[in-house]
């Protein structure tokens, strides 16, 4: 399966699976990465891509010494489920 990567010229992380596109937006405010809207196709629901690429966004803010505002209530779930990136909310 591929990796999440981020698409700086539509401002979000994405992952391509069996040709579909699953992304997470963001905006940057100074050091603090806004990620207001995830958006899974329906083809790739309910397999764990949509955590994958929010998992991806938050490993690309850590590295970065970022923050994030988790504005998408499916980001604020994947934080619930993965308290180890509790740290990184703003």
């Amino acid at each position: 399966m591929s990796q999440v990567r981020q698409n700086t010229a539509l401002s979000r992380f994405e992952l391509e699976v069996d040709g579909h596109v699953a992304f997470v937006t963001y905006h940057m405010v100074g050091d603090v990465m806004l990620l207001p809207h995830t958006e899974t196709p329906v083809a790739l629901r309910e397999r764990g891509i949509g955590e994958r690429v929010v998992l991806g966004a938050l490993e690309h803010a850590r590295a970065r010494g970022l923050k994030v505002r988790p504005m998408c209530s499916f980001v604020r779930h994947v934080l619930t489920q993965h308290p180890e990136h509790q740290d990184l909310v703003a």
